[in-house]
């Protein structure tokens, strides 16, 4: 087989004056005089190939000059430096071989199309320059997220998809026949974390959770990806610190490895290499109260959705904490807070400009009668979770944990206006296709 190099590696500048072979998507092209230039598209790059009547044979010189966008070709010859090219460096072709001639009519032009248009063409719009950015910045993301974890002896472990009980509420399941009984799609992890710390401690994990949430709000996806943690002996206080820490690590991490992919998105690389902790701090009331100060309607009580939190957020340059909010506003698992039990030990992480939640966490119940008197507040049946209960009966320690949604933190770094672009295929109340 022969030996092709990546794009990059031209782009790096290690092969200027040398031979090369590189092959690629036809990613655009045009023509001057006798000269082709052709954008050739690999994954690891985009940078130009010349393209000179007389350097290759007349009928194959025609027939790339009328080659439809999205072909594939390999492209052999010489590399060479040059400011006026895409990335600064260029091949002169002296062999082109079309590996793959791509229908005509590519339907996505730099026309404007509407959003539903692109979606119904999402597996050709993920060649987009700023899908491959969000692609990479998503990699990074979870790259920077384990390195972290791993720094801090956590263990990645991994949970069923199907379960039988709400984590998040009822209302929100995906109810799936499961052989003669049915099953529900999961919508976190964290009771099945509960039970693992109790066997190797520190742990975390990033896989899919589903939400059978009726919104069409811009924030939400009914299939999105979830970074968990689960800490044994650990507080509210705890695991904020934990929090601050991840998030300030991954910003850092995309800030020093990835510039020139936030730019694509209009983000100052230094915005992300600010982010450091410890992080702002308010309660529950404290947030009410300035929510209010801004004309928008809220009662004591109520949940802060989207609105509320976007409001909230204006306010703030860095990603911060809200705490404790009243108990009918999270779910059963969360701890009372002794000094005020009609508020939990729990914190939301919002992040800045307007985007809101990024994280839901906080300090679980580890105590049996407390844990038995919040089910039954919440009209939940005991049995559904016998096994769960289970655990605060045989040595439950104080625990905390929490859940990171990636595509609304992608959405914040990015300056994303939709969650749909911070995911490869979205899956919305209204789209499951393609």
């Amino acid at each position: 087989m022969e030996k092709f190099c990546d794009i990059s590696e031209v782009l790096s500048g290690k092969l200027v004056n040398k031979d090369a072979q590189v092959r690629g998507w036809l990613h655009n092209k045009r023509s001057s005089g006798g000269i082709q230039f052709l954008l050739l598209r690999d994954g690891t790059g985009i940078f130009q190939v010349t393209l000179r009547v007389g350097t290759v044979d007349k009928d194959l010189f025609d027939r790339v000059e009328k080659l439809p966008l999205e072909s594939v070709i390999e492209v052999r010859g010489r590399v060479r430096e040059d400011p006026r090219a895409p990335g600064g460096y260029e091949i002169d072709a002296e062999q082109v071989v079309v590996e793959s001639e791509a229908e005509p009519n590519f339907p996505i032009t730099k026309k404007y199309h509407r959003p539903e248009f692109l979606l119904d063409r999402r597996h050709l719009w993920l060649r987009n320059e700023k899908m491959q950015a969000i692609f990479r910045i998503r990699a990074k993301f979870m790259e920077a997220a384990r390195e972290w974890f791993k720094k801090e002896g956590y263990t990645e472990v991994q949970m069923p998809i199907f379960i039988t009980a709400a984590v998040e509420g009822g209302s929100t399941l995906f109810k799936v026949d499961y052989f003669d009984t049915y099953a529900y799609l999961t919508q976190s992890w964290q009771l099945y974390a509960e039970a693992t710390i109790a066997s190797v401690g520190k742990i975390f994990t990033i896989a899919p959770s589903f939400r059978a949430e009726r919104s069409r709000t811009r924030r939400h996806l009914t299939e999105y990806w979830h970074l968990e943690a689960e800490v044994p002996w650990c507080d509210l206080d705890g695991i904020m610190r934990v929090e601050e820490e991840l998030v300030s690590h991954t910003c850092q991490s995309l800030a020093a490895d990835t510039p020139h992919l936030l730019k694509v998105f209009g983000r100052d690389p230094q915005d992300m290499a600010n982010v450091k902790p410890p992080f702002p701090r308010i309660t529950y009331d404290e947030a009410l109260q300035m929510i209010r100060e801004d004309g928008v309607d809220v009662k004591w009580g109520d949940d802060l959705d989207w609105v509320k939190e976007k409001a909230l957020s204006l306010k703030f340059d860095l990603p911060f904490f809200v705490t404790r909010y009243p108990k009918g506003a999270k779910a059963f698992y969360h701890m009372p807070d002794p000094s005020r039990p009609e508020v939990t030990l729990s914190a939301d992480l919002l992040a800045p400009e307007g985007k809101g939640e990024i994280i839901g966490g906080g300090q679980r119940i580890h105590d049996l009668k407390q844990l038995l008197q919040r089910i039954e507040e919440e009209k939940l049946n005991p049995k559904d979770y016998d096994w769960y209960i289970d655990l605060r009966r045989f040595g439950s320690v104080p625990h905390s944990g929490f859940g990171l949604g990636i595509e609304r933190t992608i959405m914040w770094i990015c300056k994303l206006k939709h969650i749909r672009d911070a995911i490869a295929f979205p899956r919305l109340m209204n789209r499951v296709y393609p």
